[in-house]
């Protein structure tokens, strides 16, 4: 007996989706650019701000970014992404970024609406998205990137940021940064791309397979386990002439061993070029205020690797949704080469 094909729209989404397209008066949207005049009327009526004079689109990457100026002061605007950050996500970040400004840790602190919340929703045509309004950081990124002494007081502030956020509390939940949400999403998000290379599939598989073996004795308990920043690294950092520096982008966050903050902040660091004396300077200001034990030292390196994964599916989820064009074979070799390199004895050879 021949078995026919399956043509339910439970078996073929894009039947479902041609029903809702045909029932429904307005095209179905997966992402929207919201109006930068419209950013500014709503920030004006929603916060006690200054008259505004300009908003613009300013950087679209996990978040859209607008950045609004008034006569007196600049501001960003945030609007997630409604496929990235649920509200109690973003809940959980804009609430963690309030209580360390007010343990003195230099972060960008949410400004309050002026009904006293920390995020506004919006009804994107793609669904509901979630905004916030932040004072622009002073400073800025620093040029030619970190010096040893900027390295050094990052390393300073991640440790104290640490340590003052053992005493965080909410009812906001984040995916907690462990096996499953960094090594067994990202594996999910990847592997479809690679069943055609197969030798890589298996080495993808593989070196995760390795990295959970070998942190598996890492302990999920203070002072190893707590919350991270989830993105540390120099192009979240301003700056001021003097050194005073403000932290953000903390899209990331969530709770997760403070030795994985510290390699997210190597592998970026070797993914753009910072010398190992500038890694280093990290690593010892780290060190000045949390000392790490032999273990947690010891895992800095397949941390690292893992790092790396979870960011590579973060980036391809982004990048199917606005750039399909640049998922060819060259991204994905570039891909494999750069975590080769990472599993190698000579990861941090310069």
């Amino acid at each position: 007996m021949k078995i026919l094909p399956d043509f339910s729209t439970k078996s073929m989404p894009f039947l479902q989706a041609l029903k809702v397209t045909a029932a429904s008066k307005v095209f179905p949207v997966t992402y929207s650019t919201l109006a930068p005049d419209a950013i500014l009327s709503l920030a004006y009526v929603k916060y006690n701000i200054e008259i505004p004079k300009n908003c613009f689109f300013w950087h679209r990457g996990l978040s859209d970014i607008y950045l609004i100026e008034t006569i007196g002061k600049s501001y960003i605007f945030r609007v997630s992404h409604q496929h990235w950050r649920t509200k109690t996500e973003i809940d959980f970040e804009l609430e963690l970024l309030t209580f360390l400004k007010h343990r003195n840790i230099p972060v960008a602190q949410p400004l309050s609406t002026k009904s006293g919340h920390l995020s506004l929703e919006i009804d994107a045509p793609e669904g509901k998205r979630y905004a916030a309004l932040f004072h622009c950081a002073p400073g800025e990124i620093a040029i030619g990137d970190l010096n040893s002494i900027q390295s050094r007081l990052v390393g300073e502030t991640v440790a104290k940021l640490h340590c003052a956020s053992r005493e965080f509390q909410t009812l906001a939940q984040r995916p907690p940064l462990n096996f499953k949400y960094l090594l067994d999403d990202s594996l999910q998000i990847i592997a479809p791309f690679l069943h055609h290379r197969k030798q890589e599939l298996k080495y993808l598989v593989k070196t995760i397979s390795y990295i959970k073996e070998t942190v598996k004795e890492l302990p999920q308990k203070p002072p190893f386990w707590g919350i991270c920043w989830g993105d540390p690294h120099s192009g979240n950092v301003h700056f001021t002439p003097d050194n005073q520096m403000t932290l953000f982008d903390f899209d990331q966050c969530g709770y997760g061993w403070r030795i994985f903050d510290l390699a997210k902040f190597l592998q970026v660091s070797l993914q753009t070029g910072l010398s190992r004396k500038i890694r280093q300077a990290f690593l010892e200001g780290y060190q000045t205020v949390e000392k790490l034990t032999d273990l947690e030292e010891s895992l800095l390196h397949p941390l690292t690797e893992a790092a790396y994964i979870w960011s590579w599916a973060i980036n391809l989820n982004t990048t199917k949704l606005h750039d399909y064009s640049r998922l060819d074979d060259s991204y994905f070799t570039h891909r494999l080469c750069k975590l080769k390199h990472l599993a190698s004895k000579d990861w941090e050879l310069f």
